[in-house]
């Protein structure tokens, strides 16, 4: 069972992704893969041709820096992500092929391998295919924007430049197989994971 776990900006679809690796589920983060591919070849020689050397710092990319030009500017956003994006669905693939086989294969144990691939974009990159079933974190908009400000990490504008360039909550439902809601407590969100569990054995 293959499953991807996607929401808005805030969502928390981390921290439900690492409630599903509780019960044995693989966790695979787009985002962490895509901090890993930003110093690599082409993806480097790509920013740097559509950036500038500005974001560089001793020859390497510089996330501080970048973030600095994307988060202020939707266009400049969008830009990276259609850079980054197509290597990011490569190196999932990839990973999700080497979990598939990392033991003898027979049938079974292809069919059975649990793997939870988290990503903000999974569908706005057209990869939703790679998925058993689609799970969409939802959240109200008022407990959204308390939790990331929570962080101390975005100021507004580069929250309300993050939400734009992702599809809405609402389009990004119609997408979905299975919904989380996290606008409560930690303890309703594992609840729901418990049930989510249960219907997927």
């Amino acid at each position: 069972m293959i499953l991807g776990i996607t929401g808005v900006f805030g969502s928390g679809k981390t921290i439900v992704a690492k409630l599903f690796a509780r019960y044995g589920y693989k966790h695979i983060n787009a985002d962490l893969i895509g901090h890993k591919l930003l110093n690599k070849k082409p993806i480097k020689d790509k920013l740097i041709k559509t950036f500038g050397k500005s974001i560089l710092t001793n020859k390497k990319i510089n996330r501080r820096k970048l973030k600095d030009i994307v988060f202020y500017n939707h266009k400049s956003l969008i830009k990276l992500n259609r850079i980054i994006h197509p290597a990011i669905i490569k190196e999932i693939k990839s990973i999700i092929k080497k979990s598939i086989r990392d033991k003898p294969i027979n049938k079974k144990l292809i069919k059975n391998k649990k793997i939870i691939v988290d990503g903000a974009l999974l569908i706005e990159a057209k990869c939703t295919g790679l998925f058993d079933k689609l799970i969409v974190v939802k959240i109200n908009k008022k407990e959204q924007f308390k939790r990331i400000l929570k962080k101390e990490k975005y100021t507004k504008k580069e929250i309300n430049n993050i939400i734009k360039s992702q599809l809405s909550q609402k389009e990004k439902l119609k997408y979905v197989d299975i919904v989380v809601d996290n606008s409560k407590d930690l303890l309703n969100t594992k609840k729901q994971v418990k049930k989510i569990i249960e219907r997927l054995k």
